[in-house]
């Protein structure tokens, strides 16, 4: 029987499955169980669309069509919690299994706080991230700086500091930091990232540590809550999953390799607030006078919510259809989110004339945290 705080090797023992999964097929097999068995209502995760730079959000309610969302899409910059909230009614009337990464479960968290999800009724399982690169960019980086058409890569993945792509004839890495001195590889706000193993999650599963006869054949499991333990233990006795103990030496590679992730995104954390200190105010106002007031990083923050426009008392300081903007557009919206930014980069990612809001939010944020008391108390996890 699983239990809170186990730390185990995880497999499938669906064949079909182990085919497509990226480690051992522990994190799909598991879901399968939950819809199976009614645990769970419905699954909500990722699907390769056109391509492998295409990711598409499903809803999924037959257990045989999770298949199609085994593996990971590093190139997919979706953030699931928005969709529960808007279109699974913040999981309120149904049991939603989801699998998240950290900022996923950072936002599902807020949300919750909101009563805009009912984290309750949520199964999250949780997969190491270290970051996750924009699609349009991916392609130009991989054409540019591995010389590879990226139509015939068949698989890409971040492991072991590097960027690593299989493509019809052969594989290929590339340093992180290499990439990134460059402008090429993970979106800004991953580099900053520090939150890499999402333990506030009811299982916390990936492939760091996995050594031995099972790399790459089995999932590294942290077990997390009562809930995911249960779910573990159900799986195992069906035959659905088999599991080992980590292997201690494992166990320090994944502790190693996380640190190695939080010391990156320490590093760029130093740069790029360090550079926002000795010119913000100038900063901001350039940045923002770009602004043509599309509302996208209003309607796509997972924890910004406005109030509805009809009924609203008049601004005194933001002029209706004047653009650019007034500066208290931008200034009040990072006023609300100031204590509850989880840096998932939103707002950044789909602004059309390309402000670095997500920088200037989570750097707000992390100077709260510092300085003063959550508004709605302090987050159990370190952003």
């Amino acid at each position: 029987m699983a239990a809170k705080g186990d730390m185990i090797y995880a497999w499938t023992t669906d064949s079909g499955v182990a085919k497509k999964a990226e480690c051992g097929g522990a994190v799909t097999t598991l879901l399968k169980y939950a819809l199976e068995n009614k645990i769970v209502d419905v699954v909500v995760a990722v699907k390769k669309g056109f391509d492998l730079y295409d990711a598409v959000p499903v809803a999924i309610t037959d257990a045989k069509d999770l298949d199609q969302t085994a593996g990971s899409l590093h190139c997919g910059t979706l953030l699931m919690s928005t969709f529960i909230q808007k279109y699974l009614d913040g999981a309120k009337n149904m049991k939603v299994g989801v699998v998240v990464k950290g900022c996923d479960l950072m936002s599902l968290i807020e949300l919750g706080k909101r009563n805009e999800i009912n984290i309750n009724n949520v199964l999250t399982i949780g997969v190491n991230c270290g970051g996750s690169v924009n699609p349009v960019l991916g392609r130009k980086m991989i054409k540019e700086k591995f010389g590879v058409d990226p139509d015939k890569v068949t698989k890409e993945e971040i492991d072991k500091g590097q960027f690593i792509i299989e493509y019809e004839g052969g594989h290929k890495g590339i340093k992180i930091d290499e990439l990134e001195d460059e402008g090429y590889g993970r979106r800004s706000n991953c580099r900053r990232c520090k939150y890499k193993i999402p333990r506030q999650a009811d299982l916390a599963c990936g492939n760091w540590g996995v050594i031995g006869e099972k790399a790459g054949k089995a999932t590294f499991v942290e077990v997390c809550s009562d809930k995911g333990a249960d779910l573990v233990s159900k799986a195992v006795s069906a035959k659905k999953l088999e599991t080992s103990a980590a292997d201690p030496k494992g166990i320090e590679i994944r502790g190693k390799t996380e640190g190695a992730m939080l010391k990156l995104g320490e590093k760029w954390r130093k740069k790029e607030f360090t550079a926002l200190r000795d010119n913000l105010w100038d900063f901001i106002n350039a940045e923002t006078s770009r602004c043509i007031k599309c509302y996208s990083c209003i309607e796509k923050c997972p924890v910004c919510i406005s109030t509805p426009f009809e009924g609203r008392p008049e601004s005194y300081m933001v002029r209706p259809g004047y653009i650019p903007s007034d500066p208290m557009f931008h200034l009040r919206r990072f006023a609300s989110i100031s204590d509850s930014c989880v840096n998932c980069g939103q707002c950044e990612e789909l602004c059309p004339v390309e402000i670095p809001l997500a920088l200037i939010s989570h750097a707000i944020r992390v100077e709260g945290d510092n300085a003063y008391v959550p508004k709605l108390g302090a987050a159990p996890y370190k952003n």
